[in-house]
């Protein structure tokens, strides 16, 4: 297994990664509504846009080429953040097949690097409920708790509790 950086042609294996951990991982806290709707953002996602785009790095755990994970970082922090941040890890998703193998470790170690090598003082994110004592193990402190929505073409209104984290690197 190895961390590389995406290429557009994963977009379609990242798009597959993302829904099923959703849907695999995501049941640990969320209601099957929010997780559907959670979800339901993948259908639309365009990942090919992202992994080009310049303000995130974008990479994926690649086993013998084929795309088990991902990860991202983004060189932009939302203004909404409570947390004084320089960049935003803005995904750490595994197959839940092989979830809790140290896979999302080394995609974010990879982050982290990068982040380090940028100068960057402190991460941020916002993390759903499963994803938090991953985060926690990684060294990050909660900073708030709210209600995020999930994306829904179906249902709208469908919200869910996520954790603002920070790390100081």
């Amino acid at each position: 297994m190895s961390v590389r950086d995406a290429k557009p042609v994963d977009a379609e294996a990242v798009r597959t990664v993302h829904y099923a951990s959703i849907i695999g991982l995501g049941p640990e806290a969320y209601d099957q509504r929010q997780v559907k709707a959670w979800a339901s953002g993948c259908a639309v996602a365009d990942y090919t846009a992202a992994i080009g785009d310049d303000g995130l790095d974008y990479v994926v755990a690649d086993h013998d080429g084929v795309v088990v994970g991902f990860g991202s970082l983004k060189w932009e922090v939302p203004d909404d953040y409570e947390a004084d941040v320089d960049a935003e890890v803005t995904a750490v998703y595994v197959l839940p097949s092989i979830a809790r193998r140290g896979i999302g470790t080394e995609l974010y170690t990879e982050l982290e690097r990068r982040a380090r090598e940028q100068n960057v003082e402190v991460l941020g994110l916002s993390a759903s409920l499963p994803a938090v004592s991953f985060y926690e193990a990684h060294g990050y402190d909660r900073v708030t708790e709210y209600n995020h929505e999930f994306s829904s073409h179906e249902d709208t209104n469908v919200t869910g509790r996520v954790v603002e984290m920070k790390k100081e690197l």
